[in-house]
């Protein structure tokens, strides 16, 4: 009997964060991993106009993005309850998890296996018992990074958790020169340093890592004085930036580009000669693995960022409260003379980032997770099928 799979996530099409990329390179991952099964997606969010018009014959989609916002959450619930009751599939999936209690309460009532997937802070301090109680509940919570996974040990004591670490499009993020139009746009010439982060601007977290790079730009003027900084993203903490980059006399050598299509993230990495984005708060942080698919040296904090360079060995990590010491490191970086040689060898730092958390590495992992969950030896012997060359 064919295997069935409920994947439950907040959304894939109408916006793309990074726990929507990670839903939709998940749902990849499960149809390349068990191509026989049959698989319903159910997504919180999405507006019913943005899903697919055409999917294989083994995959559906369903949402609840049309019920109002207040009633949306109760709807979703009961969707995904009626099918799974239905369906009484092999494994449900959810893609966040505060949509662990409604897969808890399924498996209580109905024997119903569930997976959780913890990507950040928001799984690190659940204050919610109900999501505590669905994360404990999980036959599995897979953790992004063994940094995550660390912290919700640390926090709950759990010992049903695992690690998928996130992947990327490697076809999307080449190494390529500097863009002209972006050199054009942004008033830059192409032997000017440039510093790029790509992150929300978000004024509810304790935490911003362009606020201590704000605050490293004057000592790493005085190494390299037209040194420029590029910060891409839009949120609600822009004003407040605003007001910090004035303040500090900073307009000159830093541009807040905003918002950036999708289809524009691979030349803006190219424009960069350092990718930078020393955080606390990064469960993973897929943007360090484009900016290493194009080849731009990365430098990233002591939290989920480690893992994305594992521990070093693909980048710089450092202290993210320590400005001076992120000053330290972006002059070596834009100087040539930090000491690590892969990031300067552009396509060896694509094709290790590629080897490590390609689409292929995370199939695998996925493979191995599952064979451990539903019908033995099926998911490995797809990963070997797989596998095995042409």
């Amino acid at each position: 009997m064919p295997t069935t799979i409920h994947l439950w996530t907040p959304g894939l099409f109408d916006f793309k964060g990074g726990i929507q990329t990670y839903s939709s390179f998940l749902l990849e991952g499960l149809q390349a991993v068990l191509p026989g099964a049959t698989l319903r997606v159910f997504t919180l969010h999405d507006a019913p106009a943005t899903l697919p018009t055409v999917s294989p014959a083994s995959v559906s989609y369903h949402t609840t993005g049309h019920v109002p916002a207040r009633l949306r959450t109760a709807a979703f619930a009961a969707q995904t309850s009626r099918a799974a009751l239905s369906d009484r599939p092999d494994l449900i999936i959810t893609t966040h998890v505060n949509l662990t209690p409604v897969a808890h309460a399924l498996k209580r009532w109905a024997n119903l296996p569930y997976w959780g997937v913890a990507h950040g802070f928001e799984a690190w301090e659940v204050a919610k018992p109900q999501v505590r109680r669905g994360m404990a509940g999980a036959d599995k919570i897979l953790s992004v990074s063994g940094f995550t996974c660390d912290r919700i040990r640390q926090s709950q004591a759990l010992q049903n958790l695992g690690i998928l670490p996130n992947t990327f499009d490697s076809h999307r993020f080449q190494v390529a020169p500097k863009p002209l139009h972006l050199l054009k746009r942004y008033g830059l010439r192409p032997e000017q340093p440039v510093i790029l982060t790509v992150n929300r601007l978000a004024a509810g977290e304790p935490f911003h890592s362009y606020d201590q790079i704000l605050a490293a730009l004057p000592t790493i003027q005085t190494a390299l004085p037209q040194v420029h900084y590029l910060i891409v993203g839009k949120g609600d903490d822009r004003p407040r930036l605003e007001r910090l980059i004035a303040d500090r006399h900073l307009q000159d050598c830093v541009t807040l580009a905003g918002f950036v299509a999708d289809e524009e993230l691979p030349d803006h990495y190219a424009l960069c000669d350092v990718f930078a984005m020393p955080s606390q708060l990064e469960g993973f942080g897929i943007v360090y693995l484009e900016a290493m698919a194009c080849g731009r040296p990365v430098l990233a904090g002591l939290d989920g960022g480690q893992d994305a360079l594992k521990q070093g060995e693909l980048g710089a990590l450092v202290d993210p409260e320590d400005v001076a010491a992120i000053a330290d490191h972006l002059v070596q970086i834009l100087t040539g003379t930090y000491s690590n040689p892969l990031m300067y060898q552009p396509q060896a730092l694509r094709q290790r980032a590629i080897e490590a958390f390609g689409q292929q590495a995370f199939q695998r992992c996925l493979a191995a997770h599952l064979s451990e969950q539903i019908v033995p030896g099926m998911a490995r012997q797809n990963q070997a099928d797989q596998l095995r060359p042409a």
